[in-house]
């Protein structure tokens, strides 16, 4: 059974489109999107610096964009399941055919806007811990003031606040954590700095008309399969403001008997995790179209028929 998963924010690099945008066609739909949303999808994604592309308002239609034209790229797939880290799960509710691609993407651009509005506020950050007991590093970062904002598995913890709550915790990490490692991302998401941009997010959501899933959906709040669509788009705006349980989602892709995952671009994350999480679990990263091959291979062996 084959997972199809798309990243979230921090997975995007300078010049990750370039290569993309050279396939068939490839060019002319991000320009459409582009017009769409109000927002030049290719000149970020080809010549925009680091900087640039790690304001959330770009970063997040950029990574659905590209996880949308990889995801066609592949040319048909049909998964057992589909989910996203985070804003990824906006493609995970395209590839099911909840949203239609345009609406994800403009239902997308509306967050990453209203999450940059939310971030402004105060200044606050997000930081990946490796190692480390859950028991023991939950407590301790909330003994100083930061959220658990993803917990990821396999060992990985992403704390956010503020600035001052990051720089606290770099100087006491907690027992068993390896490192500390500042996100590419520019404010506190998932947690309670986010709450401005749900209720945006709420009055934009109400005009769309979200169909049911016809792949298994699994939801980053509680890893739950989730069949009905308005129930996707209401868990879809809670999440801003919410905790990602990646490690829930990836237990759920156990149970339901996945063989092989497959992380559309930029991949590489959810792929290093799912190595350590799930054993036996064959994965491929889409990280540029040489990749293409590999992941039509794995789709020939483990796509539900």
């Amino acid at each position: 059974m084959l997972v199809l998963v798309a990243p979230g924010q921090g997975a995007q690099t300078p010049g990750f489109l370039t290569p993309w945008l050279e396939l068939p066609g490839a060019a002319d739909r991000v320009a459409a999107w582009s017009d769409a949303i109000g927002l030049d999808l290719a000149h970020y994604g080809t010549k925009a610096d680091a900087d640039d592309i790690r304001d959330t308002a770009v970063a997040q239609p950029l990574l659905v964009a590209a996880g949308l034209l990889s995801a066609a790229a592949l040319g048909g797939v049909s998964p057992g399941v589909v989910a996203g880290h985070s804003v990824g799960e906006f493609t995970a509710a395209a590839f099911a055919g909840v949203l239609d691609e345009t609406a994800a993407l403009r239902l997308v651009r509306t967050r990453g806007l209203a999450m940059a509005e939310a971030a402004a506020i105060t200044p606050t950050g997000m930081s990946a811990l490796l190692g480390g007991d859950p028991e023991v590093t939950v407590p301790h970062l909330e003994k100083l003031g930061l959220t658990p904002a993803n917990v990821n598995g396999a060992g990985q913890i992403v704390a956010a606040g503020t600035l001052e709550q990051l720089a606290a915790l770099e100087a006491d990490k907690p027992e068993g954590v390896r490192r500390v490692v500042a996100l590419k991302v520019a404010g506190a998401f998932h947690t309670h700095h986010m709450a401005p941009a749900v209720a945006k997010l709420d009055e934009a959501a109400k005009e769309l008309s979200p169909a049911a899933p016809a792949t298994r959906y699994v939801s980053n709040k509680d890893g739950q399969v989730v069949t009905d669509g308005a129930e996707v788009l209401a868990r879809l705006v809670g999440q801003v403001a919410n905790p990602v349980r990646w490690d829930l989602c990836m237990e759920t892709f156990q149970a339901l008997g996945a063989t092989a995952l497959i992380e559309v671009c930029p991949g590489g994350t959810l792929t290093g995790i799912a190595k350590r999480a799930l054993p036996g679990v064959a994965t491929v990263a889409l990280k540029t179209p040489a990749d293409l091959d590999a992941a039509r291979t794995l789709i020939a062996e483990h796509a539900a028929v």
